[in-house]
């Protein structure tokens, strides 16, 4: 670490977080905003009522400085805080993805997101598990699962590791000890913790567990989750400061292999062995360096792909590989795909002082991918004209995917008589060339209807419209669901499903079978219109923990087609704790006007 004038010139990065009850969030975001840009600093700042978490760049006397300052606060005793000297970042890419050409500060309802579902209640972080220094946690390891305490010997069959950082963190370092064994999640995001935890909780169970990630956030948050579980997961403990204080306290590595990826523009940081555990996707030769931000073309996920395999393609994750998705080439690759902004947001505050800022403010843009399912007898076309307005109003938070239902139906129509027919262009009993109208399908047909016709053709209404038709369409599941799987293999991944009216019923039903079509269909968000419930045993016997929107007529509402009783049957399906129900005066529609938009964006903000 530099000294003295050095740190005029010196360049660092700084790391740090509290878990705290902030008083007053809005004085907490004047401050730091005050702060970092009068010190020149870029980076990262989540502020939450229960505390910060903050990664921030610039010179290091500027970053000494900035820690005075807050060691001045009580709120921040005890705090730990992670100044590195480093090079300032390489290119404008690298800079702009990790965040550090622009000073962004943010009021968040988690400092890591680790619920799948927004709207389930967090663990008391004051839970969390046995904090470990870098000493005692290589300790512990190098023993071979033996605690100090030799009043309690633990063997290490006894003792399990648990790494709480994603998949492609993993793949560059990670704790390696004989007679310990480490359990790698092999999650994307954080926020899938939680349900590994959940569907592995036998593997934990009266375990003495020890957690490690990058700088210690997010075990505090994981540890108090996992002792939450009850009484035989209480014995939790974790590594303080993280791999980072680690390799500090271990500078040849100690058990830890490979290199500790970080989130901001260094990338990763290794040991002074300079070990390379990773692999090249591609060629499977040794390869560690992140820089070249190769991506998964379907989740975007961080890849390992060596200089020389680098040849205009594009790549498939072990994961979704994993899901039988192809992982051949198809189109030219593109390392990142970032929009410039030229306008300041009220949370992006630009720098234009540093070297390799261009005088605007760059972030990559984070919307909500979902996948829309029109209603019966629409299409993919007619259902995105009908939801113009609701795309047109979400358009910063979200991107809607239309597809077409796999059922294509016949066209109806009423015959008409002679005096009807008049004035008409349409003669009695002759309905307009087929050519000239658009195709019609459904995700559920009548009994009768097999769906699989040869061409598309006019049949005779048998009668009047019938607004408890949809009824009788309860065929053709298994071939929808089937499809989408496709869809989600082809165009996703999405983060939800929106569905209208028969679109709605086979959201819930996908959304029943959610352990059968885990891997294929992954959604963390349902929107139900003028939905209704689907009579199929999953959604007889269970509740679906699935967070989930509810729009639908109230019963003074215009809604002709669907009951306001059936949609509230649909609704009662889903677990109340996670489910968001809207009533609105209008018919069957998705209101966009006030007060249900601001509800709807109230919703889908807990998953941005």
């Amino acid at each position: 670490m530099a000294n003295g004038e050095d740190d005029d010139h010196q360049f660092g990065v700084l790391l740090y977080y509290k878990y705290a009850q902030i008083p007053d969030l809005d004085d907490l975001v004047s401050f730091y905003k005050s702060n970092c840009i009068s010190l020149g600093l870029v980076g990262r700042v989540r502020l939450a009522s229960q505390g910060v978490n903050v990664t921030v760049c610039g010179k290091l006397c500027s970053l000494k400085s900035h820690i005075a300052v807050m060691n001045l606060n009580s709120l921040f005793d005890g705090t730990d805080f992670k100044l590195a000297s480093c090079h300032q970042p390489m290119n404008d890419v690298v800079a702009r993805e990790c965040g550090f050409t622009s000073l962004s500060v943010r009021v968040v309802q988690e400092l890591v997101t680790l619920r799948s579902n927004p709207l389930l209640k967090l663990p008391e972080i004051t839970e969390a598990g046995t904090h470990l220094s870098a000493a005692e946690f290589h300790s512990v390891l190098e023993r071979a699962g033996l605690l100090s305490d030799e009043k309690k010997r633990i063997h290490s069959k006894d003792v399990v590791l648990l790494d709480a950082r994603n998949l492609y963190e993993t793949r560059v370092g990670k704790f390696k000890t004989p007679n310990i064994e480490t359990l790698d999640p092999e999650i994307r995001q954080y926020s899938d913790l939680s349900c590994w935890i959940d569907d592995n909780s036998e593997k934990l169970r009266g375990k003495q567990i020890l957690m490690y990630c990058t700088g210690g956030i997010r075990c505090e948050m994981a540890s108090a989750y996992i002792k939450s579980k009850g009484s035989e997961f209480q014995n939790v403990f974790q590594l303080y400061g993280g791999i980072q204080r680690y390799l500090e306290q271990f500078p040849y590595g100690g058990f830890f292999s490979g290199k500790n990826f970080v989130f901001d523009h260094r990338i990763s940081v290794g040991s002074s062995t300079e070990d390379i555990i990773g692999t090249c996707l591609s060629c499977g030769d040794p390869f560690d360096d992140y820089s070249s931000r190769c991506r998964c073309k379907y989740c975007r996920m961080l890849v390992l792909v060596c200089d020389n395999c680098q040849k205009n393609t594009l790549y498939v994750c072990e994961l979704c590989r994993k899901n039988g998705k192809d992982g051949g080439p198809i189109s030219q690759f593109q390392s990142t795909k970032l929009e410039i902004v030229s306008q300041q947001s009220d949370h992006e505050i630009g720098s234009q002082q540093l070297p390799w800022s261009n005088g605007k403010v760059c972030r990559s843009p984070r919307k909500l991918r979902v996948l829309c399912l029109h209603g019966f007898r629409q299409n993919a076309s007619s259902f995105k004209g009908r939801t113009a307005s609701l795309a047109k109003k979400l358009k910063t938070m979200v991107e809607f995917v239309y597809v077409d239902a796999p059922h294509e139906l016949s066209f109806i129509y009423h015959p008409r008589d002679r005096e009807t027919c008049v004035t008409s262009s349409v003669q009695p009993n002759c309905p307009p060339p087929v050519e000239h109208c658009k195709k019609k399908f459904a995700w559920l047909i009548a009994e009768d209807n097999t769906g699989e016709r040869s061409e598309t053709k006019w049949e005779v209404a048998d009668a009047l419209f019938d607004p408890l038709q949809y009824q009788k369409q309860t065929d053709g599941f298994e071939e929808s669901l089937a499809y989408l799987k496709t869809v989600f293999s082809e165009k996703g991944p999405f983060d939800g499903i929106l569905g209208f009216s028969q679109g709605a019923a086979m959201t819930a039903a996908v959304c029943s079978r959610k352990m059968s079509v885990k891997g294929a269909v992954d959604v963390r968000f349902a929107v139900l219109c003028s939905g209704f419930p689907l009579q199929i045993p999953e959604l007889e016997h269970g509740v679906i923990s699935c967070p989930s929107l509810h729009i639908f007529g109230s019963d003074q509402g215009n809604d002709r087609q669907i009951a306001n009783k059936m949609s509230r049957d649909l609704a009662s399906c889903f677990d109340a704790g996670c489910s968001v129900i809207i009533e609105h005066d209008s018919g069957h529609v998705i209101p966009t006007r006030s007060p249900y938009i601001d509800e709807i964006k109230v919703f889908l903000q807990r998953f941005l």
